[in-house]
């Protein structure tokens, strides 16, 4: 599926798992910003909107590198940004429970893969940036996506990915284990 920002009730209809591509304006952000917009409020249109968690490596109005950053660390500061109308987090690793609760019905969580800067950036344009204070990696780029291919992590149905292959993992390392014990060796 092809998305565009804002965001609207078309993500309703997306899956855990599902493959889609985004294109549209996104907005960087990482645990300082995340926390500065708790203060002051969000310094850009928070109706679907999305939030990319990223700190891009910027030279001379280029995006050269723009990888997603752990989403695990912002866990606290999502739900917030949610109830005012963001509807869309692009990051890595996936988020715990709280988020998963707050997306329901509202928002999804975009996985992009880590170690895949350059792509990312291939499929980017430098629109502007807020808060240059925070400097590079802190600020908020707001950047223009063209088509960046992402699979969605956690829907707005509850389902999340990345607790569905943990689950996985742990059943069959508890197979594995069991297996081991029940040799003589």
């Amino acid at each position: 599926m092809d998305l565009r920002t804002p965001l609207g009730e078309e993500i309703l209809e997306l899956h855990a798992g599902d493959l889609v591509t985004l294109s549209g304006t996104v907005y960087t952000a990482r645990d300082e910003a995340h926390l500065r917009m708790l203060k002051e409020g969000i310094p850009f249109p928070a109706g679907g909107a999305v939030i990319y968690h990223c700190g891009p490596v910027i030279k001379e109005g280029w995006i050269l590198a723009a990888g997603p950053t752990t989403s695990a660390r912002i866990n606290p500061l999502t739900d917030p940004l949610i109830r005012m109308g963001v509807r869309g987090i692009i990051g890595k690793g996936g988020m715990d429970e709280s988020v998963v609760q707050s997306l329901r019905g509202k928002g999804v969580y975009f996985a992009f893969t880590g170690g895949c800067a350059a792509l990312a950036a291939s499929r980017m344009t430098l629109s502007g940036v807020i808060w240059e204070d925070l400097g590079m990696a802190e600020a908020v780029w707001v950047i223009e996506l063209d088509h960046l291919p992402l699979v969605v992590g956690i829907d707005a149905h509850g389902n999340d990915l990345f607790s569905r292959v943990r689950q996985t993992a742990e059943k069959r390392y508890r197979q594995l284990r069991e297996k081991e014990s029940s040799h003589p060796c």
